[in-house]
């Protein structure tokens, strides 16, 4: 049987192909639930594990190899960033850091002048003229991406944290020859207060969005992490740049989802921002902010995980908590792929500010495919007063439900010691099949309940050590047969 979803699918490919171009419905919210994403005819929570955002800028790093890694570790989304931030060498104590390019190795929207001077090597920069290998590559790492189901996240802006990472902008004033950007203080640089800087984002922003305009497997986000520095006139710049997004769209056939980074940790956003269909939040542990801004009616996002140490647990329960929590976009930041290391095989050491690695992209492939095994598209964030914890307090569980179907619980706790867990929860009667996941392995271990006759049930677990995910299932009751 075709499913609505599908039909609908091939319908609008096949008016795109009578308009004489092959191409893809756009990513896009579910129609059905739109916490989540419709993505090539299928429903979708984007997994990701990604390097640090400086893999089109970034001359020295070979995206093909990258993206086979990430497709191989059956995670399906990327974030990078545009190229007009860009970070010098030993910044936030990132080793290799793919965002901080070698000298000459830096490539943006805009060309290189003549004139010598750009502070980290080579020439300085045109602002009135756009480099067009820079856009041949974006296009080709996304184009790239697309032929992996992998879906791109590009932020257009970043904030400038210090004066370290204003001073290498190619908006800077030593930096181009358009007499531009002699601004001291790098937190006015994303405001509406110099409009020669404004015009600059402004026709860079048009620039892209006219560029990338036939990708399907493609979202924005305005800005990453704009809360740092003047919140009010950051957020009436990036309301301004929404507006810019969906203006250069607006004759567009399709229009791609704009994202907005909201907070770290977490944040109540009251009500919908025009144009924002994705709201993204950093270090979401724990995941408050899912059930917070439930109301809004959109995907919410952890993405990007770090400065928690490297050990490897705690990002793979932040991931599952957050996505158990009712998450659709969950993305952590790997410090293991580097220009040496494309294939994320460096090994992470000791200092720095997060983890990553192969062990840790196994685990997200898990929580992936326990993901796609569940019908999440009809599924909601699970009332707290249906479940009963020990008072002991020592487990946490997030759990989303379908109503008198299926429930799927994440429980996890600190302690490593290998142990057993009981809560209640409250079932309608039948007969159910409790199926125990291991996050770290996979390895599952299937037990049933038989003929409960409704109300609360005990449930124990099997051994664990600090996580176990559960799919728990109504057995189908049988219809009555007619005379």
């Amino acid at each position: 049987m075709i499913k609505i979803n599908q039909v609908r699918f091939i319908w609008l490919a096949v008016v795109l192909i009578s308009c004489g171009r092959v191409q893809h419905p756009f990513l896009s919210l579910h129609p059905d639930n739109p916490h989540y994403f419709l993505f090539r005819g299928e429903p979708l929570i984007l997994i990701g594990s990604t390097e640090h955002y400086g893999a089109v800028m970034n001359l020295d790093f070979d995206f093909v190899k990258y993206l086979d890694e990430i497709a191989s570790s059956g995670l399906n989304v990327t974030r990078t960033f545009s190229g007009v931030y860009v970070e010098p060498q030993g910044v936030f104590g990132i080793l290799k850091n793919t965002l901080a390019p070698a000298p000459e190795r830096y490539i943006c929207p805009w060309a290189r002048s003549s004139e010598p001077g750009y502070a980290n090597g080579g020439n300085k920069f045109d602002l009135a003229k756009w480099d067009e290998a820079y856009f041949s590559r974006l296009k080709d790492f996304i184009t790239e991406a697309g032929k992996r189901n992998v879906v791109v996240e590009l932020d257009l802006f970043s904030n400038y944290y210090d004066t370290l990472q204003w001073k290498i902008s190619p908006l800077y004033t030593g930096n181009n020859i358009n007499g531009i950007g002699d601004i001291p203080d790098q937190k006015e640089i994303l405001s509406l207060k110099h409009p020669e800087i404004l015009d600059i984002q402004e026709k860079m922003v048009r620039k892209i969005v006219n560029e990338l305009k036939y990708f399907d497997n493609l979202y924005y986000e305005i800005c990453n992490e704009p809360y740092f520095g003047d919140t009010i006139a950051l957020r009436e710049w990036e309301d301004r740049m929404t507006d810019i997004v969906a203006e250069a769209e607006k004759e567009f056939g399709q229009k791609h989802l704009i994202s907005n980074n909201v907070a770290n940790h977490s944040k109540l956003v009251p009500e919908n921002r025009e144009g924002v269909s994705i709201y993204n939040f950093h270090y979401a542990r724990p995941p408050v902010t899912v059930p917070m801004n439930w109301h809004l009616g959109k995907v919410i996002g952890d993405n990007e995980t770090g400065f928690d140490g490297i050990k490897i647990s705690k990002y793979r329960m932040e991931a599952w908590d957050f996505i158990l929590a009712g998450g659709g976009l969950f993305n952590n930041l790997d410090y293991s792929f580097t220009s040496d290391n494309e294939d994320g095989s460096f090994i992470i050491r000791e200092g720095e500010p997060g983890s990553g690695g192969k062990i840790l992209r196994n685990q997200f492939r898990i929580l992936a495919e326990f993901m796609r095994g569940i019908d999440f598209i009809n599924m909601a964030p699970m009332q707290n007063d249906r479940i009963r914890l020990p008072e002991t307090g020592d487990i946490k569980v997030q759990a989303l439900e379908k109503e008198d179907e299926a429930i799927v619980l994440y429980i996890h706790r600190r302690d490593t010691v290998s142990t057993m867990s009981s809560f209640e929860v409250d079932l309608s009667s039948g007969s159910y099949t409790l199926s125990w996941v291991d996050p770290k392995t996979g390895n599952e271990n299937i037990e049933s309940l038989a003929g409960h006759s409704g109300g609360w049930a005990t449930v124990n677990t099997p051994e664990y050590i600090e996580d176990i995910a559960l799919r728990l299932v109504r057995a189908a009751t049988p219809k009555n047969k007619g005379n």
